[in-house]
């Protein structure tokens, strides 16, 4: 009795320890790029991390698209997700929060009143997400008007398909002016905070995540230990979780 499970052992090993070494294959919103990245070298297995707009991470796995976890910027999109893809491992959880801050080049020594940014813009755009698309982008609108500055700005943007797309284009000097999440000013250093966009006046920032697949469903805790949330914290995110 004794030999013969021995041999089934033997015949399992190894694809047990291939089960355990499974890729996971991750989904994300562009501005968790550096964050996840760190917390997912601590996971026991291989992690794919794919990056983009939240829009395009959404349409993408309801079209088809291989991912065991998805962590989107806006719950919207979670929710058009939930309704138009695959089933999930368990209802979506609130991973992360985040702030919205305005942003100018290194470079420039002066700073625009967050009330009349046109006069500071002149001829150039404020760099930020797709209005329509980009969370980013979205929660941006609300802001500009909530203080009566959309109908004079909206012809006077850079509109990009992912807020990290916007935060270059400030880096980079080809625009004057950004909307970008906070963590996106820490992780850049040509750029510098000007001014720290007040949070009841958008709606609040949460990164919704939902596991697809069993594996996924161990990323996702993994995600919530306390070393992760760690993690997290160090590139300015607010875990909202509990530990």
């Amino acid at each position: 009795m004794l030999k013969k499970l021995l041999i089934i052992l033997a015949f399992l090993g190894p694809f047990a320890a291939q089960a355990q070494t499974a890729q996971v294959t991750v989904f994300a919103a562009a501005s968790l790029r550096g964050a996840l990245d760190q917390v997912a070298t601590d996971f026991g297995a291989t992690v794919a991390l794919s990056f983009g707009g939240s829009g395009t991470m959404a349409r993408q796995v309801a079209a088809g698209a291989p991912a065991d976890v998805v962590i989107l910027a806006n719950p919207i999109w979670m929710d058009w997700l939930v309704e138009n893809g695959p089933t999930t491992q368990g209802a979506p959880i609130d991973l992360l929060g985040n702030s919205l801050v305005l942003i100018v080049p290194n470079s420039t020594s002066t700073a625009p009143d967050p009330a009349n940014l046109t006069t500071f813009l002149g001829d150039g755009r404020l760099a930020m997400g797709q209005r329509n698309g980009v969370p980013a982008g979205i929660y941006a609108a609300e802001w500009l008007q909530a203080t009566d500055q959309w109908n004079g700005l909206r012809d006077h943007l850079a509109e990009t398909d992912n807020v990290r797309s916007a935060l270059a284009l400030v880096a980079r000097g080809d625009a004057p002016l950004g909307v970008v999440y906070r963590t996106d000013a820490l992780a850049e250093p040509d750029v510098r905070v000007v001014y720290e966009i007040p949070a009841d006046l958008h709606s609040p920032i949460t990164y919704p995540a939902a596991a697809l697949t069993r594996a996924g469903a161990a990323f996702l805790a993994h995600l919530q230990t306390r070393e992760s949330r760690a993690v997290f914290a160090s590139y300015g995110f607010t875990p909202v979780t509990a530990p």
